[in-house]
């Protein structure tokens, strides 16, 4: 056969496979690129029986919920806070509080922390004895649903209970890193230890912590209900949006007299939350000048952070 008469280049299908070749090293260099421009998202999963226990526990000696009042909404502030630090170029999806109800309709509580910002509700049954029942499989659906669809890169789980390292395992199968964190027991353990090491790291919350965000509830008669008609301890009318507004206005004027400029705008990447600790201070500031709690008004205490942002961003 004369050379001349021989192909010179690659044979048709030869051809097609180095197209095809070609073809998926472009759609593979592609997604790398977005992969590589897409920003890390986090989301937490509260399981609220256990912080009501551990928390009431450690603060105020007791898990009984009618003892104490937790301050849910500051104290998911301090997660969001806290998580904000420890995964700085993370965005967050939301916090996932769940908790029990009967017949899974809403406490006026629960009403209050649905109300949240980035704040997802997710309600199991109480039986008889006002146990949980349905909250660990309430969480491993999520927690494994979003680590499918590859919603989240790190899951923050706030829990204790064994039933949950079948959720652990099921996120990380999915390549979602799970943390977990807990509150600091008095006297052992509140965490199983199979789930303890199942996670990719553990944080554990102290006293200090969570004192601000435990309070002891008084015991009142029968015939001093007045004196608690808002189911806050307070009497008299609470006050009105106006009222609570200006006040976070004023305490974000003496802390920007007394504190400086500098200090309060350090405060401004993290709008429209503040730091949990900080979040704590205003709400005792603002309750002193107002003769009135504020604990649990989740409309109120939004109203009172938009009241300190406006004269901040009006002065910085």
């Amino acid at each position: 056969m004369n050379d001349d008469a021989r192909p010179t280049g690659p044979s048709p299908d030869l051809a097609a496979v180095l197209a095809r070749i070609e073809r998926t090293n472009e759609l593979l260099t592609r997604v790398l690129a977005e992969v590589a421009t897409t920003p890390s998202t986090h989301a937490a999963f509260v399981d609220a029986g256990y912080v009501y226990a551990a928390a009431g526990r450690l603060v105020a000696g007791t898990e009984d919920r009618r003892a104490f009042e937790l301050d849910a909404e500051g104290l998911i502030e301090a997660f969001i806070d806290k998580a904000r630090t420890i995964f700085p170029d993370s965005r967050l999806l939301r916090v996932y509080w769940y908790d029990g109800a009967r017949r899974r309709i809403h406490t006026m509580e629960q009403q209050r922390v649905a109300e949240l910002p980035d704040v997802k509700v997710r309600l199991g049954n109480l039986n008889a004895n006002n146990q949980q029942k349905g909250v660990d499989s309430l969480i491993r659906s999520d927690l494994e649903s979003l680590a499918r669809h590859r919603a989240i890169s790190d899951a923050v789980l706030i829990g204790g209970d064994e039933d949950l390292v079948s959720a652990v395992e099921a996120a990380q199968g999915y390549g979602a890193r799970v943390h977990l964190w807990g509150i600091e027991a008095v006297g052992g353990r509140n965490q199983a230890e199979p789930l303890l090491w199942e996670v990719d790291s553990q944080r554990t919350f102290d006293l200090e912590f969570c004192k601000p965000y435990v309070t002891r509830r008084a015991v009142v008669p029968p015939d001093h209900g007045d004196a608690a008609a808002d189911g806050t301890g307070n009497g008299g009318t609470a006050p009105t949006r106006d009222e609570v507004r200006f006040v976070g206005a004023r305490v974000a004027a003496r802390w920007l007299g007394e504190r400086g400029v500098p200090w309060v705008t350090e405060l401004l990447p993290g709008h429209p939350y503040l730091p949990g600790a900080v979040d704590q201070e205003l709400l005792t500031a603002a309750e002193a000048l107002l003769h009135h709690s504020l604990r649990g008004h989740a409309d109120l205490r939004r109203v009172l952070r938009d009241g300190f942002w406006e004269h901040v961003q009006a002065q910085c």
